[in-house]
């Protein structure tokens, strides 16, 4: 998985002499990370993407290759498209490209608080772990970042992320030490300025063609999997088994830990210990606690085990550490404390034990031995002895004959005393107790204990999902909200729809655990959820309110009561109107967002908190910030609820207003215009929605402003126009003039 966070940019150049031939890299999950803060200039901004572009040239994009994500960030994170958006290069380049500039602050580890914690997340389209994909970031910064960053970069280290950390310009090297991966030789790069940063494309290219897929190229010999490194593969195991010594093979997983003495020379002690010296008669060792055998036998055939030298046992017995202790030394030490790793049912030979008791011959099987006879011989009931089949001839003579003289031969029951030790079941024989185990279990070698079986070890169960050991076999299952087929092993989702049964008044929708009921364009689901009710009446509504000087604190102290006066007229609740606020003068404020407050009362006191900021008059900031903030879901804003703004100005605007109220508007706002005193009107018309006549409104001076309350009011208490007349101001194509307007003539909703 990888991470790309960009904080400048770079020139314009395609460097077609590096990008020309694309390489066949590993698979990544590459994330970029734009720092679009208002340092960078607009044409250093488009040399960003330039270089993102050149960048993508390298990898292989696809579901099943290099999967790309991009996110940029200011004051605050604004994903563009996730890993799971895009499956080609060309549709990738085309949202670079599309890439608007943010111009705000440098909040950097936000932005990686965010990469790290949803752009990284299987819902994002990043892989799962399990796989292995890399993840790397790369950070290119042109300042100081405002917030701190030390603690999230390691923290996103710590995850997986390998973080490369590039600087432009004056930017401090210990900043970008503190984000960057080790060594910081590879993972953190300086550059003068933007027209130097084109010359770090050959060395990315050369790292992300580096990362080759070394296992599909090289004999590794791994018999479970192989994993690719960046500097080469590793041999791994399934669940359930371990590496061995070889670091190719795998054993079962019930690693056998003990704590043994062994007599040998010191320089057989020595790292690494020759295997020939472990396989001689000095080998057979006692142990002294943590085993359940007396002693384990090293064969020769052995190649699954690992030993190591854990502590040094001193002549007067006591222990040492090589090392550490002046007196450990080969004269003085005789006998180690060692730790063998291995497979139990490689490394202990049964028969070798000596205590198996066979008269005849042993034969070693899988954690325990069996007794066998010469040819000529058959084995007795206790599974030891032998005897000859003539003498068996002889002892059927002897019964005939006991029987003949009806001597009965009376059982002996050798399980009744009850000291058979047996974990779980006996059985009477001839002459001892046997111990036998339930269905699903097999008796361990001490011959009284038992161990259950597990049948899904060996890892041939083939089941997609999940599995589970039963008694008598390894059995698939689904996970939540999946069913398993008819073939035992592979699952499909449940559709808890399909019956019919959902009582669903509009849509419906298929989740992990049952049907849902779904609303169309326009309708709020009810409480029962199952039935719809129209949203008619409700609304985001997003107040713009001039804090310029040329208004003065009385009168912005009135504008405060005709927001609140409008406020008093909406049915403010979670499920019913939502209200939010800007003040702007020569810079923008959010005083409060359309998720921050659900009744009137909040509103209204949040309204008369608010300070009169009193200088310039920006209002295309304003509406710039209303466009992409204020109704944005961050900020509370709702699908399918119709968005209304009502920005109010008492002269003309410093910037221009016509770009941003055109994307607004565009994008299903419906502006009103309150223009007071010296208001322009060209700019009033610019901003307000069509027809003027109904989202326009004017008012000579502030003590007029009641008049327009009372419209705005009018129309949101009733949902339709009465036929009572106000005296008002309003615009009209000749100018500014006093008209006498009919409650007909003017509405709070666009009828389109």
């Amino acid at each position: 998985r990888v991470i790309i966070l960009v904080y400048a940019t770079i020139q314009d150049m395609v460097v077609s002499a590096l990008v020309k031939n694309s390489c066949k890299a590993i698979p990544l999950d590459f994330v970029f990370v734009i720092d679009s803060s208002r340092s960078i200039r607009p044409n250093d901004y488009e040399k960003v993407k330039t270089f993102i572009i050149n960048l993508l040239q390298f990898l292989e994009v696809g579901s099943d290759a290099t999967r790309i994500g991009l996110l940029q960030y200011g004051s605050v994170v604004q994903p563009e498209f996730s890993l799971n958006t895009y499956t080609t290069k060309a549709e990738v380049e085309q949202a670079v490209r599309n890439m608007k500039h943010l111009a705000s602050g440098t909040m950097t580890g936000l932005a990686i608080q965010y990469t790290m914690e949803t752009a990284f997340t299987e819902e994002q389209g990043a892989r799962p772990k399990s796989l292995h994909i890399p993840r790397i970031a790369m950070i290119v910064t042109d300042g100081r970042p405002q917030d701190t960053v030390e603690e999230i970069a390691a923290e996103t280290r710590e995850a997986g992320i390998q973080i490369f950390a590039i600087g432009v310009g004056r930017v401090d090297m210990n900043t970008l030490k503190t984000i960057g991966s080790e060594p910081h030789l590879e993972h953190v790069h300086l550059v003068a300025n933007f027209s130097q940063i084109e010359t770090l494309i050959s060395v990315f290219q050369s790292k992300l063609c580096g990362a080759e897929d070394t296992c599909a190229v090289v004999d590794h010999g791994c018999q479970h999997i192989c994993a690719n490194l960046p500097d080469g593969y590793e041999c791994r195991c399934r669940s359930g088994y371990q590496l061995t010594i070889d670091n190719k093979t795998c054993n079962r997983n019930n690693t056998y830990l003990t704590h043994l003495f062994l007599f040998c020379q010191w320089s057989q002690l020595l790292p690494p210990f020759p295997l020939f010296y472990l396989l001689k008669e000095k080998t057979t060792l006692l142990l002294l606690y943590g085993a359940d055998l007396q002693k384990v036998v090293l064969r020769p055939s052995l190649n699954t085990i690992k030993v190591t030298m854990i502590h040094s046992l001193k002549n007067d017995y006591s222990c040492c550490s090589r090392g550490t202790d002046k007196s450990c030394t080969s004269e003085h030490v005789s006998m180690y404390i060692h730790k063998i790793t291995g497979s139990r049912s490689s490394e202990i030979d049964y028969c070798d034990l000596g205590n198996h008791g066979c008269e005849h011959n042993c034969v070693s099987v899988p954690e325990s031995y069996i007794c066998r006879c010469n040819k000529g011989y058959i084995l007795n009931l206790d599974g030891k002895t032998c005897s000859s089949t003539c003498f068996l001839s002889f002892c059927n003579q002897m019964k005939e004959m006991k029987m003949q003289t009806k001597h009965i031969q009376k059982n002996i029951d050798h399980c009744a005393d009850g000291t058979h030790g047996c974990e779980q079941e006996f059985m009477n024989t001839a002459d001892s107790c046997l111990c036998k185990c339930r269905k699903g279990y097999t008796l361990r070698p001490d011959g009284k204990t038992c161990k259950k079986i597990d049948h899904c070890a060996d890892g041939t169960h083939g089941c997609e999902q999940e599995f589970m050991n039963t008694e008598d076999s390894c059995v698939c299952k689904c996970r939540k909200g999946y069913t398993l087929r008819p073939d035992g092993k592979t699952c499909k989702k449940i559709d808890h729809c399909s019956d019919g049964t959902h009582g669903c008044e509009q849509e419906f929708m298929n989740t992990e655990d049952s049907c849902v009921c779904k609303c169309r364009k326009g309708y709020t689901l009810r409480p029962d959820g199952k039935t719809c009710k129209s949203n008619d009446g409700i609304m985001d509504l997003v107040f713009v309110i001039d804090g310029s000087k040329s208004l003065g604190p009385a009168n912005f102290e009135l504008v405060k009561q005709f927001v609140n006066g409008i406020v008093d007229s909406l049915n403010i609740s979670r499920m019913g109107t939502h209200v939010g606020l800007l003040q702007y003068s020569t810079k923008v404020r959010t005083e409060f967002t359309l998720n921050q407050y659900s009744t009137a009362r909040d509103i209204k006191q949040a309204v008369t908190r608010m300070q009169y900021m009193g200088r310039g008059s920006m209002t295309g900031s304003a509406l710039r910030h209303m466009y992409e903030f204020s109704f944005s879901a961050k900020e509370g804003a709702r699908p399918n609820t119709p968005r209304v703004s009502i920005v109010f100005t008492d002269g003309r605007s410093q910037d221009d207003v016509s770009e941003w109220a055109t994307k607004a508007k565009n994008s299903g706002v419906t502006i009103y215009t309150l223009g007071v005193g010296k208001a322009i009107e060209q700019e009033l018309r610019e901003i307000a929605s069509e027809p003027d006549e109904k989202h326009l409104y004017y008012a000579e001076d502030f003590e007029k402003m009641g008049e327009i309350t009372k419209k705005l009011k009018s129309r949101i208490c009733t949902g339709t126009l009465h036929e009572a007349k106000i005296h008002c101001q309003t615009m009209t194509k000749q100018g500014l003039k006093n008209t006498k307007l009919e409650m007909s003539d003017i509405g709070f909703f666009d009828k389109n």
